[in-house]
């Protein structure tokens, strides 16, 4: 298993190792002991599963406010998708600023997205299926949404908003200026 950091401290790229023979391959995506070992020593409460029919099915910013602050595991099981998370840290020096990765089934990537950033990914391939663990449960009175396409984030999105599928919920996220502070 390999952990690359990324520009921002806490998210982590996680690629993790294929066995491979002429009946497929196995890989080991999660390990308690293995993943500790390189930071990432959280508890998972709850898998999420999700499937996005066309390309450019866009899922995000979300996050849940304390004390049902989530981190998230996250993967695609089948596909690929751009794969984005948000500092919301507000005491962090990276308030503000993103990261971003493509995750594939083929790749095999995972991405950690501590809690204290709204996450999202917007889908390259039809009929994405994406995966995810979280470490606390889902609540809807905490949960919370950060707008995708706020010019002064500068998301890198593949596509433009004429392209892009999305819930009724997440077309209606306030800018990150007009967030009341979430993560002191």
């Amino acid at each position: 298993m390999e952990a690359r950091e990324l520009p921002i401290e806490g998210p982590l790229l996680v690629t993790v190792r294929r066995f491979g023979d002429a009946r497929g391959y196995f890989m080991e995506t999660y390990s308690r002991r293995d993943y500790a070992a390189v930071g990432i020593g959280a508890e998972f409460v709850q898998d999420n599963h999700s499937v996005s029919g066309p390309v450019g099915t866009l899922r995000g910013m979300h996050f849940q406010l304390p004390p049902a602050a989530q981190g998230k595991l996250v993967r695609v099981l089948r596909g690929a998708v751009l794969d984005v998370a948000v500092d919301l840290r507000r005491s962090s020096p990276t308030y503000g600023r993103w990261v971003s990765a493509h995750l594939t089934a083929e790749g095999g990537e995972q991405l950690w997205v501590p809690p204290g950033f709204a996450h999202g990914f917007c889908t390259l391939e039809p009929d994405t299926a994406f995966s995810y663990k979280v470490t606390a449960y889902y609540s809807p009175e905490n949960d919370r949404g950060l707008a995708w396409d706020d010019p002064e984030l500068a998301l890198p999105w593949p596509h433009g908003p004429e392209a892009v599928t999305l819930s009724d919920k997440d077309r209606r996220n306030p800018r990150l200026r007009d967030l009341p502070p979430c993560f002191p």
